[in-house]
């Protein structure tokens, strides 16, 4: 059966996927708004409001919102990002309707109570703390904000405790009033689901939704640099990035077969040379991130304090090296490894409900899984190098490092291999 998409009068979109041999069925609600979307002084209050959409409403507590879904067997769920915002269940295909109307309550008539906002902030803070005391996290946050710095984009989805602290009742629901609105937000749900359905729950759960609010964000810009942070610790944590590709460029999917080949798994590039070969990580990876208007290309890896200065040197020997030497087989397996993620997850109705409604809220429209293959399987091995060359050459890095730092070279020396 074909997905579906209907606009509700208030703007709201609605997508249905069926997957009738199903007994189960997710559906969700994607917001257009995240930590991009706030100011300054509001860093960290879309986490916030995610954590507070739970903590009451008009009609329920914070315990009965947890035990409605569970008492079937249901799981509610929620994450911020910076792009967007999202809450989520799995239920079974009865249960539709009980959890749309979670999701319509939750999203309308929370309370934010002051006792409860205060109890929250202070599990937030807990949450900060404990990213701050996981190296191989924290280290993302440092490399995103020195790539942009002093732009929401940069700035961590967490805030800081601080500002966490800061927030009052009236702050988090003027945030939600003017954020959360229809024409940005959609309705997914994929499994057990009847469209027709759906349309009607969400006209009933989600009738006083507003039509307009706050539009727009800050563009990005990119400026590069370096975070090092000497920290006692045994191994050293450390990612390199240069400015990628956003949604709607061109070789998006370039990217995303770049990176598979040079950090995607135990074939690539970069596992092989650095770890299997010359014996100096456990882990390293690569990753090709996109958002509406830039993207970035990061590679991490975590090295001892003796192999740091020859493990930077390989990394960026092969990101450059990609420039001239790429081989049709590593493009054919990277293809095939993105092919088989895309596929592997339309057996999932969870995965199939949040990428419609992302994608849906990115270009207007819900991408064909045969539309995606097809863009696959067009990208050769040349628009791979001509990538690369764009990514890798003539560009100012971005690194980020904690640990024990004395071995790792000056950031101009590692920056002048790029240039």
């Amino acid at each position: 059966m074909d997905v579906e998409v209907s606009t509700l009068k208030n703007g709201l979109r609605v997508i249905s996927d069926p997957m009738p041999s199903l007994e189960t069925a997710a559906v969700g609600v994607w917001v257009d708004t995240g930590a991009r979307h706030e100011t300054t002084a509001e860093n960290g209050i879309s986490h916030v409001l995610e954590h507070m959409a739970f903590k009451g409403t008009k009609k329920r507590s914070a315990l009965e919102i947890a035990e409605v879904i569970e008492s079937v067997g249901g799981h509610l769920n929620a994450y911020t990002s910076r792009d967007q915002t999202a809450y989520f269940a799995r239920i079974l295909k009865n249960d539709v309707p009980l959890a749309v109307d979670i999701l319509g309550d939750i999203l309308q008539h929370s309370n934010f109570d002051e006792t409860e906002i205060a109890r929250e902030k202070e599990v937030i803070v807990q949450e900060i703390g404990q990213t701050f005391d996981t190296p191989d996290d924290i280290i993302f946050d440092y490399l995103q904000e020195t790539s942009y710095p002093n732009q929401p984009l940069g700035r961590s989805i967490l805030g800081t405790a601080a500002q966490v602290r800061g927030f009052d009742r009236a702050m988090i629901a003027s945030y939600m009033k003017v954020r959360y609105v229809a024409p940005k937000m959609v309705l997914s749900g994929s499994g057990a689901i009847d469209h027709e359905k759906l349309v009607k729950l969400a006209e009933d759960a989600f009738g006083e939704l507003a039509i307009t609010g706050a539009t727009g964000m800050e563009p990005a810009s990119y400026r590069g640099g370096e975070y090092r942070e000497e920290r006692d610790l045994e191994q050293i944590h450390y990612a390199l990035s240069v400015p990628g590709i956003a949604y709607d460029d061109y070789d998006f999917y370039t990217a995303q077969i770049l990176s598979g080949l040079l950090g995607g798994g135990m074939s690539s590039r970069l596992f092989q040379e650095i770890r299997e070969r010359r014996g100096l990580c456990y882990t390293v990876f690569s990753f090709a991130s996109s958002f509406a208007d830039t993207g970035t290309f990061t590679v991490y890896a975590g090295t001892g304090e003796n192999h740091i200065g020859e493990l930077s040197h390989v990394l960026t020997d092969e990101l450059l090296r990609s420039i001239e030497d790429i081989r049709e087989a590593e493009v054919d397996r990277a293809k095939a490894q993105l092919k088989a993620s895309l596929l592997m997850g339309l057996e999932s109705p969870a995965s199939r409900s949040e990428v419609h409604a992302r994608q849906l809220l990115i270009y207007g429209r819900v991408l064909p899984a045969s539309e995606i293959v097809e863009k696959i399987d067009i990208v050769t091995v040349q628009d791979t190098k001509r990538l690369a060359g764009k990514l890798f050459s003539g560009v100012k890095p971005t690194i980020a490092a904690l640990g024990p730092l004395k071995n790792l070279d000056r950031f101009d020396k590692i920056a002048a291999r790029f240039n």
